[in-house]
């Protein structure tokens, strides 16, 4: 299991960098750490500082990972601590949360390429390390089986980073009635397409499904932290810790699990700090 920082040591680092930590339990869920920093750059800083810890403290450690814009930042931090603090990625395991349907992964606004582009060409990790689940395959639902059954060899994920979506998505687990458990086949939502399109040239180039874990999958990682940044995301973070657990909040389901940080800059933290 990764080793985390007690929670009082990281306060203290927090109130070093201005940064605000609150504990809250929520109606006899699990209790939900909120490191709250100044501006997006040092919410970036101190997340990968804390995953760095926890690759420290477990070289082979399995990290889940996600891609979109708020994670960017971490990864160049990551990269900056490989390069000039030799931080070893040599024995790292990692499991990103979601492809699109339809692209491959040599496709430049493919999640694999992200990856590639962000982070594993610039550390020390070894390609047979990196697990993805493909976009491509012909048949999607042994994909996922098989993705599955490669998270459970590996020995289960340690670490699970996560973004999440405008309307409270967590890989592109959407607001639905119901959830699957495991990896499976997704139609994305309208405002996930639209939101997405910024990194496409037209609208209609926006893949309308994914492959992607499923909440079960996710809540299986021994830790989970999720950083959020803007003030378009303060009531999807709001509504993942209000006391509600719903599937109309896919990251209200974090609320089930007993190990888990939110890392926010302030607009995003803004409804929780009222």
């Amino acid at each position: 299991m990764v080793k985390k920082a007690s929670l009082a040591a990281k306060g203290r680092e927090c109130q070093d960098a201005g940064e605000l930590q609150i504990g809250i339990k929520n109606k006899g869920v699990s209790a939900l750490n909120f490191i709250i920093s100044n501006s997006y750059a040092e919410m970036s800083v101190k997340a990968a500082h804390f995953v760095a810890a926890a690759l420290k403290a477990k070289p082979d450690i399995v990290l889940g990972l996600p891609t979109g814009s708020t994670p960017i930042g971490m990864y160049q931090e990551l990269v900056r601590m490989h390069k000039e603090e030799g931080l070893d990625f040599s024995q790292v395991s990692t499991f990103n949360l979601d492809e699109y349907r339809g692209l491959k992964g040599d496709h430049n606004q493919s999640y694999r390429y992200f990856m590639e582009t962000n982070l594993f060409r610039h550390v020390n990790i070894k390609p047979e390390n990196i697990n993805f689940l493909s976009g491509v395959a012909k048949d999607p639902v042994a994909e996922c089986k098989r993705y599955e059954e490669a998270i459970i060899k590996a020995g289960g994920i340690d670490l699970m980073i996560l973004g999440i979506g405008i309307n409270g998505h967590i890989g592109f687990n959407e607001p639905a009635s119901k959830l699957e458990a495991n990896s499976h086949i997704v139609k994305l939502t309208e405002s996930t397409i639209k939101a997405n399109a910024r990194f496409f040239e037209h609208l209609e180039d926006v893949p309308r499904e994914a492959i992607t874990m499923g909440v079960g999958s996710i809540l299986r990682s021994r830790n989970i932290i999720l950083l959020a940044s803007g003030t378009n995301k303060k009531e999807a973070v709001y509504g993942s810790m209000s006391g509600l657990v719903t599937t109309e909040i896919p990251g209200s389901l974090l609320q089930l699990h007993n190990e888990v940080t939110f890392f926010l800059d302030t607009e995003a933290a803004a409804k929780i700090k009222e």
